[in-house]
Parts: C-alpha cells; sequence; structure tokens
C-alpha cells in the first residue's frame, strides 16, 4: 500500500510540473513568488535562501473551511506532521489529553515549540502546549519548521516551531467580521473580530466561543477566547505593539472505552501578554519584546464507575516571563547576519486541595531560568550559492551550558529551483514535572538531544504553484522516560535512543482561476515506534471557485499510525473525506456547510477513544 500510494503521488506531481512547462504564456506571468517567512531566522526572508525546511499555511487555506481551530488545517497541509484528536471539538489537558503534535515523529513530550509571533507557548510546570489555545481567529499565517529549531529558539524546539502569527491591517480603513456555526452533537461556534487602521495606529481585536456535546457521554467541550493586538508607528523605520490573549475551557473526559471514566473534568484558564519595540532599516532590523504568560488549572481526576470519587481537585498555576531581542542586519553584499539574547523565567505552583478541609497537599512550588546568546550567519557568495551557519549557548538553571550549532547550504541551480541541505541539533531541558512532581520525579535528569541531516529540492512554477521533496535523518539520544527501579519504584532516568528516517513530497497547482489543487506525502521510518506518528501519511486537496460558489474537498490517508509506544505496538490505518461548500448570497454575506469524515470511518488517533463517524455543520461568515 505505501508503495503504490507512494509511486501514485510521484506520477501526479511529475504530471502537473510537465503541465506547468507548457502552460499557455497569454496567461502565464514568469514573474516569480519568492515566499517570504520570518520562524526560520527571526527577519523576514525569502524561503529560497533558508536551509531549513519550512511550511507556511496562509489565512486562505486557514479559512477555508471555517474551523475555529488552526491545528486540522495543520493536520493537512504540513508534510511530515501529525495532531491526535479524540472528539470534533476539544483537546483537554491531563488524563485523556489528545493535541499530541509530533513532526518527523518527534514532539509528543515537549519537544515541539508554538509561538504566537515569536513568543513561546507552553505550560510553565507541563512544559507541554495549549492545544486549545490556538485559534484561527487570531491568525494571519502559521509557519512550521519541520526540524531542529534550537539554534534559534532554545529548549522545546527540538523537533520544530509552530509559529503563528497573527493579523494586522496594512492599510487605512477597517475590517469587521463574523462567522456563527452548529452542526452535529449539539455543537456551536461563533466568532468575530475587527481591524482598523487609522495613520499611526492599528488595532486587532476579537472573541470567540464554542462548545460541543461531543459523541460520547461525558466528552463536552466549552471554550470562550478573547484577543487584542494594539500597534503605534513611533516613525517610519519604529513601531510599537502590544498584545493580550485570554482563552477559558472546560473539558470532560470520558476516559477510554475500555476502562471509562466519571467526573474527569478540567477548568484551564491560559493568558498571555507581550510588549515590543520594532525597527525596520533597509540595511538592519530587530525586535526588542517582553513577556509574560500565565495559567491557571482546575482538574479532577475522575473515578471509575462503581468507584469512590476522589477527594481532591489537582490545582496549579504557572508562568513564563521572558525578554527577547534581536538584530539582523547585512554587513556587506550578499550578508545577513542575525544576533539575538534570550532570557525566560518560568515555573509555578501545583497542589492537591482537600474536599474535607484539610492542609493542602503541595507538589511542586519553584522556578527556573533559561538564557541564551545566539548568531546566525547567511552568505550570499554567487547567484547560485549561499551559506548558513548559527550558533547558540544556552544556559540552564538546572542542567548548566548547551552548544547548539547548525549549518547548512542552498543551490539555485536555475531562477526556478532550489537544493538544499542542512546539518542541526535540537534539544530538550528536562521539565518541571519530570524533575520536581509525581513519584518518578528526578532533580538530577540532563537534556534530550537530537542531531538532523536533511537534502531537500524545490521547483517553483511560475505563479502557478510548486513541487518539492525532502529526505531526512534524525539521531536522537539521552531521552527522558520512566523505568521501574530494583526497588519497584518508577524514576525518570536519561535512557535509550531513537533513529528515524524518511521522505517527504509536497506540491501545489493552479490551473486556471477556478481549479487548484494541493498535495503532500511524507514516509517515515522509526526504529523505535511512538504513539501519535503514523508511517505514511497522504494528503490531496482540490478547490473550486466560480462566481459566489466555492468548493472545498480534502481526501486524507493515514496508514500504521501507532496508538502505543514500542516495536509491536497496535496501529490504525483510515481514509477520511473532508468537503466544504459555500455560497456567497450578497458580496458581505456568505453562507456555508461542511462536512467531516464522510466516509464514516470508523477510527482512532488516540488510544481509546474513538472519533465520531460522519459529522456536518452549517452556516454564516460576514465581511463588512
Amino acid at each position: 500500500m505505501q508503495n503504490r500510494t507512494l509511486l501514485s503521488l510521484c506520477v501526479s506531481i511529475a504530471c502537473l510540473s510537465m503541465q506547468a512547462e507548457t502552460v499557455n504564456k497569454s496567461i502565464a506571468d514568469t514573474t516569480q513568488i519568492q515566499e517570504v517567512v520570518v520562524t526560520g531566522t527571526r527577519n523576514e526572508t525569502p524561503a529560497s535562501l533558508l536551509p531549513t525546511a519550512v511550511t507556511v499555511v496562509d489565512r486562505t487555506r486557514l479559512t477555508e473551511h471555517f474551523r475555529p481551530s488552526i491545528l486540522p488545517t495543520l493536520n493537512e497541509q504540513v508534510p511530515g506532521m501529525f495532531l491526535t484528536s479524540r472528539s470534533m471539538m476539544g483537546y483537554g489537558v491531563s488524563t485523556g489529553a489528545a493535541g499530541s503534535m509530533m513532526v518527523r515523529g518527534v514532539g509528543g513530550n515537549a519537544q515541539l515549540l508554538v509561538l504566537i509571533d515569536g513568543q513561546p507557548q507552553y505550560a510553565g510546570l507541563m512544559g507541554h502546549p495549549i492545544p486549545d489555545a490556538y485559534q484561527t481567529l487570531m491568525a494571519e499565517r502559521v509557519e512550521v519548521v519541520r526540524s531542529p529549531a534550537s539554534m534559534m529558539y532554545g529548549s522545546n524546539a527540538m523537533g520544530g516551531v509552530v509559529n503563528i502569527v497573527t493579523r494586522q491591517l496594512l492599510e487605512d480603513g477597517q475590517k469587521t467580521h463574523i462567522q456563527l456555526g452548529a452542526g452535529s452533537y449539539g455543537t456551536l461556534q461563533g466568532e468575530a473580530s475587527n481591524q482598523a487602521r487609522f495613520g499611526r495606529f492599528s488595532s486587532v481585536v476579537g472573541a470567540s466561543y464554542q462548545r460541543s456535546d461531543g459523541h460520547r457521554p461525558n466528552l463536552a467541550f466549552e471554550q470562550e477566547t478573547g484577543f487584542a493586538k494594539l500597534g503605534y508607528d513611533l516613525s517610519a523605520n519604529w513601531k510599537l505593539l502590544a498584545d493580550a490573549n485570554v482563552t477559558h475551557f472546560n473539558a470532560s473526559n470520558p476516559g477510554p472505552i475500555a476502562a471509562p471514566l466519571l467526573d474527569n473534568d478540567s477548568k484551564i484558564t491560559r493568558g498571555l501578554a507581550s510588549f515590543s519595540v520594532q525597527n525596520n532599516y533597509a540595511a538592519t532590523s530587530g525586535t526588542l519584546r517582553g513577556f509574560y504568560d500565565w495559567g491557571h488549572h482546575k482538574i479532577d481526576d475522575g473515578y471509575s464507575p462503581g468507584g469512590t470519587p476522589r477527594d481532591n481537585f489537582y490545582f496549579h498555576d504557572d508562568h513564563i516571563a521572558g525578554i527577547t531581542w534581536y538584530q539582523s542586519a547585512s554587513l556587506f553584499l550578499g550578508n545577513r547576519t542575525t544576533v539575538g539574547l534570550d532570557w525566560q523565567n518560568f515555573g509555578g505552583h501545583a497542589w492537591n486541595r482537600y474536599h474535607d478541609g484539610r492542609p493542602d497537599n503541595e507538589l511542586a512550588d519553584t522556578t527556573q531560568n533559561e538564557v541564551g546568546a545566539y548568531v546566525d550567519f547567511r552568505q550570499t557568495i554567487a547567484p547560485w550559492i549561499t551559506l548558513d551557519a548559527g550558533l547558540r549557548l544556552d544556559w540552564h538553571s538546572q542542567t548548566g551550558t548547551e552548544w547548539v550549532p547548525q549549518g547548512g547550504v542552498t543551490f539555485h541551480p536555475s531562477q526556478n529551483d532550489d537544493l538544499k541541505a542542512i546539518v542541526s541539533k535540537g534539544f530538550r531541558n528536562p521539565i518541571i514535572r519530570e524533575m520536581y512532581m509525581f513519584p518518578p520525579k528526578n532533580p538530577d535528569l540532563e537534556p534530550e538531544r537530537m542531531m538532523n541531516y536533511e537534502l531537500s529540492y524545490t521547483h517553483r512554477i511560475a505563479e502557478r504553484g510548486h513541487v518539492g521533496a525532502n529526505i531526512f535523518l534524525i539521531k536522537g539520544d539521552n531521552l527522558i522516560a520512566t523505568v521501574r527501579q530494583a526497588s519497584g519504584r518508577p524514576l525518570n532516568v536519561n535512557t535509550g535512543s531513537f533513529t528515524n528516517h524518511g521522505l517527504e513530497l509536497m506540491g501545489d497547482y493552479r490551473f486556471s482561476d477556478h481549479w487548484s489543487v494541493n498535495a503532500n506525502y511524507s514516509y517515515l521510518h522509526m526504529k523505535k515506534p511512538v504513539a501519535g506518528a503514523p508511517e505514511g501519511k497522504l494528503y490531496v486537496g482540490a478547490n473550486y471557485q466560480c462566481g459566489p460558489i466555492a468548493l472545498v474537498v480534502g481526501l486524507q490517508h493515514i496508514s500504521d499510525l501507532y496508538l502505543a509506544n514500542g516495536v509491536g505496538a497496535p496501529s490504525e490505518s483510515f481514509t477520511l473525506l473532508n468537503a466544504t461548500a459555500s455560497y456567497r448570497i450578497i458580496p458581505q454575506i456568505r453562507v456555508f456547510v461542511k462536512g467531516d469524515n464522510m466516509l464514516a470511518e470508523r477510527y482512532q488517533t488516540y488510544n481509546g477513544y474513538p472519533m465520531p463517524k460522519a459529522t456536518f455543520m452549517g452556516g454564516v461568515s460576514v465581511d463588512l
């Protein structure tokens, strides 16, 4: 099955490429699209100059299925990336939480870093991302680095980075967006946002609400989100920005089918705020940002039917406070050098509170610091070759010093082709939970580490699309795992290693103003399989638009998705068909209807949690 799927995609991409070369010159523009990214190097840079593998998902792609969360779209559009789910809405935290993001088989244990405008987003005590907080409402685009990004972003970027770039209006005026929808299992979603710019002042504000009863008893989910982003241009070259975001959600977990739970409920509030000063000149640009993220969690871990309800709730308050600075400059012809400093203080307080008034059971009350300094040097030495080298010195208050090198080269054999090679190191410091919380705790843990070796090729097809391929080899060691000692006590230790290698193919093509297609395929071989990472992942999408009518269809095939760790672990294979149709009644109003899993597949991505069969939703989208 893998070979047939891979062959079919290769033939399809080859056919697209050959057709593109012979397209009618009267409708082809020879000006090449140079996609600009910020995540791989902090400053705006054409992706063709970077050796790093970066996938950009723009707002058009994020909004075409009218989804409140960005994550299902990333699951389709980013080769090598997979996200576990347990319902049509809501990922949850603690026991039974899904939303584990894996890139090339790495990421499930706080090894993938999520950023919002370059600002780290994770729970200060537990170290993991909060997937329910990543809403389409605020995103202009999402940039995913599919390889280690620790040289630029430090710990937790071991497996890569997901950077959510928020919206901002560039021209004077204002725009208001409202979207309402309802569908299967009592699901409701609503959002409203306003973008404005008046002279030097700009703003983006928004709020959203969503809820679902879930397709199983005790799987309800409810969430409210609000955010604001304000900007002021001090001059043509200097800008002030401030933003704030608060998300609250209530999630219930029914437990796996074989071991159901009662009253496993979570009430989670997450917030963030930042203030930054940006400068942008012809030869240099940079940012100084201060930020603060916080969270308050209240969790009832539940009990088995027929058992005794728990006598306590779990509480924790966590935070991440930090300052980040970088400045990028062109020192001489063909050069771009970026230097930066990062400081973070993170941690919090966790405790169990008993219902009968007994004193709290203290679990952790600690903070740690991380400081990093880095330099990234990029030099185009001829029109056909660009070199890149970077080095980070990272210091952690518990584990000490870590050196993080990275080097790559990009060849440009023609205006339309890029051939890239990169060697990069990733690492992850042990998180507070692993060192100080619960019985397996071990304060003597060391960082996890991995090396990534990668080759990639991209061919651009005028303004009609592109095709590309990546091959990679990952070697990791010093992984943190819980093992049982001779005494019977569980203990977190640095043990074991892993080797992953694979292939990624991607392509998109616009046949006309009405039709376009996009596809990606990834194959992953893991010497030691991990849960949440499929061996094969194929997505093919088609878009049609004619006048007021728009149709988006996506077919995704997942093969050998591992549901547990280790050789011989159970796995799932399934095919999903999703489709969305919309009709613009008047220029400002569009109605839509969409269906997910329209083949009514029985499948699961998180062990013991079957996903719903076919689900449907309809609604209205208003742009003023």
